[in-house]
């Protein structure tokens, strides 16, 4: 039996830029060794796999690999997922889908402009770690961390090492020490390291970022939707910015030749933050598995 599949650029703004991402239609029979085979085969930072779905409520039951491990859930599955659905499954312009992922539901709707948002789940802020540990992960000098404000992990559904940096140089210059990093993941939950600093390269965004994930066979990934969402709850946490709101561009992939763009709104809702990741979809191949 043969199944469907397309791949589409992630939050990317012109086609062969942003994170690819494969969507593998009507996969419900396959078994977590094929699924985890085919992502391997497809080599992105990850393969979605649309298991079953459908009806008034327009759910979908879908499953996420990367190269080397499933995960609960990631942000560029999530749109890039929810469009396929609506344009080559529904083909026609409905409002919203639903992801059923391992981390629970996720909505996605489509607004007149073209992005997709996803409501992500409400930040989880689960421990800090030093900044001259995160630094030797980094290859960096502690004093490249900016020390106004916490190196923390945060979940909206998949953990994250969030890394406050001063300088854009010292994003670019971030390596990182194998030795170090498989030190730190043993003891964390968050397998990945995200880094940012207040200096984009072009000025109508806000922050330049870089994501490390070497743990899910991604030593560095173009753009990640579920990193964008821990940073925008933590920007309001620890009051980044003043007010109760935010509405930021995060800039990500540069440096590795795949720019991307992702818009994140976050905002307090009593005790909790409401998260909300967007970006563009753009379709760049067909095929079929055999």
């Amino acid at each position: 039996m043969t199944m469907r599949y397309y791949i589409v650029d992630v939050f990317a703004e012109r086609r062969y830029a942003g994170n690819p991402l494969a969507v593998v239609l009507d996969a419900g029979a396959l078994s977590d060794t094929a699924m985890q085979a085919i992502a391997r085969e497809m080599h992105l930072s990850e393969t979605a796999f649309v298991r079953s779905g459908g009806g008034e409520d327009r759910a979908y039951d879908v499953r996420i690999f990367t190269p080397e491990h499933e995960v609960p859930f990631a942000g560029h599955p999530a749109l890039g997922t929810a469009y396929v659905i609506r344009e080559e499954v529904l083909q026609e312009p409905v409002p919203e889908v639903r992801l059923n992922l391992a981390a629970g539901q996720i909505p996605v709707s489509f607004a007149p402009d073209g992005i997709a948002w996803m409501r992500q789940n409400p930040p989880v802020f689960t421990g800090e770690f030093s900044p001259d540990t995160l630094a030797g992960v980094l290859s960096l000098p502690e004093t490249a961390i900016d020390p106004r404000f916490p190196v923390e992990e945060v979940s909206t559904g998949l953990p994250f090492i969030i890394v406050p940096v001063r300088s854009l140089e010292s994003v670019r210059r971030a390596t990182i020490d194998r030795d170090a990093y498989e030190a730190l993941i043993r003891t964390t939950a968050a397998k990945a390291v995200f880094i940012f600093c207040p200096e984009p390269y072009r000025p109508e965004n806000t922050f330049n970022a870089r994501v490390f994930a070497d743990h899910f066979g991604v030593p560095e990934d173009p753009a990640t939707g579920s990193a964008n969402g821990c940073l925008a709850g933590y920007l309001l946490r620890h009051g980044y910015f003043s007010g109760d709101s935010l509405d930021i561009r995060v800039e990500q992939g540069c440096e590795i030749h795949r720019p991307s763009l992702i818009r994140c709104r976050a905002a307090r809702r009593g005790e909790s933050i409401a998260v909300q990741v967007g970006g563009r979809v753009i379709p760049v191949a067909r095929g079929e598995l055999l």
